[in-house]
């Protein structure tokens, strides 16, 4: 009897390794120390020194049940995407700057071109948010799950400069509130949208002429990452008030958090155009309009809060980075709260 006997192929372990190297190296910042095979991750922090008060930020998630289309549509090149895009989304709301990412993969089995193809996910993820992937695991659970699955997590950590970090405290009425598009589903609501459609290869591959995809195509379009569009408003001189990323709990969950006492967010539905997938599955699922806010991004995977006298200054610096702003409601006194009108 041996480990290999007992469902852990050590070899395969290494060749995952070997595959994915290529990949890592492409996200490499200066900061990093060494590359894999080390037991921990190491970043040089001296750049940090600049700051006055420089303040950590972390954030980590997953991509939920998302990963069963990937299963089912044997494509796991970009679900590394939606992890890293959970976890520097998260950062940015804060004013942070995303440095280094780790993943967790856990497997039923370890099939290292699997394996390789779900780490260049991440990989792209971390170059278009330009932290570096340090390092992460790789688990094998043989008699825990089923071989041809797996789950995907990860972590990340930023750093902002304490006197530039975002809390939401000086949001006052009359500010303006700016919706960043999203790429579709994101990684949220996967339980309902699995419930709304059957989760088939033939159901994945029909095409919709209102998609215009098939409806695979549509659902794994990893979440959008908006590391640049912060940035890019952020280098342009706006004082950013507020940030929401529009996750899991949708509208009604997710933009209150940025809210201080004393404010309400008021959303315009009429704004922007609603993606035609979240009125498809509203109308397969036969799910309320207050449920879709309740749950999918509806469209915005970010929402900021300016000054008025801002406005054209954020949607033109959301615009240079081809990100599509628009402006979708205000903020006024009331209860902490969000009103869809």
């Amino acid at each position: 009897m041996d480990y290999k006997n007992a469902g852990v192929d050590i070899e395969a372990g290494y060749r995952s390794v070997e595959l994915m190297k290529k990949h890592v190296k492409e996200t490499m910042r200066p900061e990093v120390l060494g590359g894999l095979g080390g037991f921990a991750g190491a970043f040089d922090l001296s750049g940090i020194k600049k700051m006055d008060e420089p303040v950590l930020l972390s954030g980590t998630d997953g991509c939920g049940t998302k990963v069963k289309l990937a299963f089912i549509m044997d494509k796991h090149d970009t679900i590394g995407i939606d992890a890293v895009a959970m976890c520097v989304n998260d950062i940015v709301c804060s004013g942070g700057e995303p440095l280094f990412f780790l993943d967790y993969i856990a497997c039923g089995k370890n099939y290292p071109e699997k394996i390789a193809a779900i780490v260049s996910g991440v990989a792209e993820g971390c170059k278009q948010s330009g932290c570096a992937l340090v390092g992460g695991e790789t688990a094998e659970h043989p008699g825990l799950m089923p071989e041809e699955e797996y789950d995907l997590a990860g972590f990340a950590v930023g750093v902002a400069d304490k006197k530039e970090m975002i809390n939401g405290e000086n949001i006052r009425p009359s500010d303006v509130l700016i919706g960043i598009a999203s790429s579709g589903v994101h990684s949220n609501g996967f339980s309902l949208v699995r419930k709304v459609f059957d989760m088939t290869k033939e159901s994945l591959n029909t095409y919709y002429e209102e998609l215009g995809k098939t409806l695979g195509e549509a659902l794994i379009e990893p979440t959008r990452i908006y590391v640049k569009a912060l940035k890019s408003i952020k280098d342009c001189g706006v004082k950013v008030k507020g940030v929401s990323h529009i996750t899991g709990g949708g509208f009604y969950e997710n933009i209150p958090r940025m809210l201080p006492k004393g404010a309400r967010a008021v959303i315009e539905k009429g704004s922007y155009e609603v993606p035609a997938i979240f009125k498809l599955l509203a109308k397969k699922g036969e799910i309320s309009e207050e449920m879709m806010y309740n749950t999918f991004n509806m469209g915005l995977g970010m929402v900021v809060a300016v000054e008025s006298g801002d406005v054209e200054k954020t949607l033109e610096a959301i615009k240079a980075v081809g990100e599509q702003p628009y402006v979708v409601g205000h903020v006024e006194a009331g209860e902490k709260g969000v009103t869809l009108c």
